[in-house]
């Protein structure tokens, strides 16, 4: 937002001569009316000189002008922001992560080095952002029996995670072990859900798949249409009633970016467990996310934070499709880079596609 220049105390440019005079022994009339001519000249051209720095040098404030491009700044922040509500029916946003063959973060690129495609129609690209805008977030927690050795690493993730927030995000946290439960409403207070977090205590089975069924349902009350989830699990499900099909449809139409840190034992001790990883990795990547696995507690933090700054680093790409249908289907979206000369092969993480709306 531009700020007003201060305002300043002297006039460039406008010079006061002190006039040097000496005593008269005899004051004579003529004398008298001499002065006060001068007097009289001096006046007028004081009052000349000085109306031009008011207008030439901007020394008067001018806040019309001022307030009126903070509106229009105002109003395109409220246009972005509505056509990002109804994505689904005129503007379709994809956010898209860029990273290089060492899997860090790629930042700089400009809209000229993005393609969108929908399904075999290249898009014209309308809207291109990087900066850093305000999320909706949800933390789903694995609370499960087999989270016990792990559980402090876990929380001491989901700090390292809160400290990469911006001031204006807002957060919810869900637990899980036999069901998902809401142990925090949307909140701007980190202090506040972790408190909650650490009386949580680890037992029982796994219901993952209800417990992303619960956090997508709970995003229809966001603040900011920016929204995304992050898992902390250490297995498969093994007691939801929602099956992954059910939840990958879900998430196909949530247009929520889900982000997933799977914590996995060596030896596998069931069919779920094994299944656990591909199951996170699939529907993290479906969203436009992505999973990340790790088999040492000690990097939980370390992955919370990378995930928490790749969030502040996003490009989003904006389009109008050229084939606008309300038929309510699935529509593929594909998110080529057209990287500047010189650079290693990069990786692009998009959601695959939306649902039109029906009406």
């Amino acid at each position: 937002m531009a700020r007003q220049a201060g305002r300043g105390s002297s006039r460039p440019g406008v010079q006061t001569r002190k006039r040097k005079t000496t005593p008269i022994p005899v004051l004579t009339l003529p004398c008298v009316f001499l002065l006060l001519t001068t007097c009289l000249v001096l006046a007028a051209a004081t009052a000349w000189a000085q109306t031009p720095d008011v207008v030439d040098i901007h020394v008067a404030p001018r806040p019309e002008p001022d307030k009126a491009d903070q509106q229009n700044a105002l109003q395109d922040t409220v246009r972005t922001h509505a056509a990002t509500i109804r994505s689904k029916v005129d503007l379709v946003l994809v956010p898209v992560t860029v990273t290089d063959p060492m899997n860090r973060l790629v930042t700089g690129l400009d809209k000229e080095n993005f393609q969108v495609f929908e399904g075999k129609d290249q898009q014209e690209v309308r809207h291109f952002s990087s900066e850093d805008a305000p999320i909706s977030l949800g933390v789903i927690f694995d609370m499960s029996g087999s989270m016990s050795s792990k559980i402090e690493r876990a929380r001491e993730a989901v700090t390292e995670f809160f400290k990469t927030a911006n001031p204006q995000d807002e957060f919810f946290l869900i637990a899980f072990a036999d069901k998902p439960q809401e142990i925090s409403d949307f909140t701007q207070s980190v202090d506040d859900l972790q408190n909650k977090l650490v009386y949580t205590i680890p037992k029982g089975r796994t219901a993952l798949l209800d417990a992303i069924y619960l956090g997508i349902s709970k995003m229809r009350d966001a603040k900011y249409p920016k929204k995304s989830l992050l898992i902390i699990s250490d297995g498969g499900d093994n007691h939801s009633r929602y099956t992954e099909g059910e939840i990958k449809s879900l998430v196909k139409e949530a247009d929520v970016m889900v982000y997933s840190i799977g914590i996995y034992d060596h030896d596998f001790r069931s069919e779920e467990e094994r299944l656990g990883p591909q199951l996170l990795s699939d529907v993290s990547e479906l969203s436009g996310g992505r999973a990340f696995t790790i088999d040492n507690p000690n990097d939980l933090a370390d992955v919370a934070t990378k995930i928490g700054i790749e969030l502040r680093n996003q490009y989003v790409l904006g389009y109008r499709p050229t084939n606008p249908g309300h038929d309510g289907k699935w529509h593929k979206i594909k998110v080529k880079l057209l990287p500047p000369k010189g650079l290693p092969p990069l990786h692009v993480y998009a959601k695959t596609g939306y649902y039109a709306s029906s009406q």
